[in-house]
């Protein structure tokens, strides 16, 4: 007696972009077991990214968007941003009932709507790279309140990168500045630690090790002591020592002025991007 068919596989996350972000994020969703291969697919633009991922990973990969659309629940909007308003103009029938999360830098909510006008709700989110490890930080807001079972997804789906901050809309420039570039301005002060070193007689390799495992350390020191950074400061400076010299130095280069009018820059500049999205 022959075996019943099994029924096809049923995709419940779609992500429309196959990249480092939402790579990151089909790999959380894997790695916390909060969902299988056979529950995700993807769909890339004009590169093999969605193949590679699912060699990869297992999911599926369609070159169609009607056969990723099919059986899917939870559509994450993971392209680039200067891509939505090229995307197939039958994702507005195609994501109606489904909920639509989108991690598109500069892309208001209103925006998004216009695109996804049948969307059961909208999510727009700003994850930042770390997310790739499952140590990133997402701020995130909605089109409007979320049901219990769609919060549940969203926290499935954003919690896969690491930690989430729901806000406000309003908040989400500065959420943009401080945790989506933020990563960036880190990674040039550990280079300017590494040059230091340098520039102190080190050798390149021994500086590069010095700075990024003190970084590493330091942070770590920070979340789980709970201690502010003021304080941590103080404990490792002795009055007129060696790191008071430094700290002096960085006082009257203004460093702490530095870092604000950087973070409130790069704000500015996510304004002005939503503004034109």
């Amino acid at each position: 007696m022959s075996e019943s068919p099994r029924p096809a596989p049923t995709a419940n996350f779609a992500f429309l972009g196959a990249g480092r972000m939402a790579s990151a994020m089909v790999g959380g969703l894997l790695t916390k077991g909060a969902a299988t291969p056979q529950e995700i697919a993807c769909i890339g633009g004009n590169d093999d990214t969605a193949e590679v991922l699912a060699r990869r990973t297992g999911v599926t990969a369609h070159r169609e968007l009607a056969a990723l659309l099919a059986t899917a629940d939870t559509v994450v909007l993971a392209c680039k941003p200067q891509q939505l308003a090229g995307l197939d103009q039958r994702l507005a029938e195609l994501t109606a009932g489904r909920l639509v999360i989108s991690i598109l830098a500069g892309k208001r909510l209103a925006r998004l709507a216009q695109t996804f006008p049948r969307a059961r709700n909208l999510v727009r989110a700003m994850p930042n790279t770390p997310g790739q490890i499952g140590a990133g930080i997402t701020g995130w807001c909605a089109l409007k309140p979320l049901s219990p079972p769609d919060r549940r997804l969203v926290d499935t789906v954003l919690g896969a990168l690491g930690v989430m901050v729901g806000l406000e809309e309003k908040d989400l420039d500065a959420v943009t500045a401080l945790s989506g570039s933020g990563p960036a301005f880190l990674f040039e002060f550990v280079a300017a630690l590494r040059e230091g070193g340098v520039a102190a007689g080190l050798p390149a390799d021994v500086a590069a090790k010095l700075a990024q495992v003190t970084v590493l350390g330091s942070a770590r020191l920070l979340a789980e002591t709970g201690i502010e950074p003021e304080a941590l400061r103080d404990q490792v400076t002795s009055p007129h020592g060696t790191t008071f010299a430094g700290l002096q130095r960085m006082a009257a280069r203004g460093f702490r002025d530095t870092i604000k009018e950087t973070i409130l820059a790069a704000k500015a500049r996510s304004e002005e991007l939503s503004r034109d999205a």
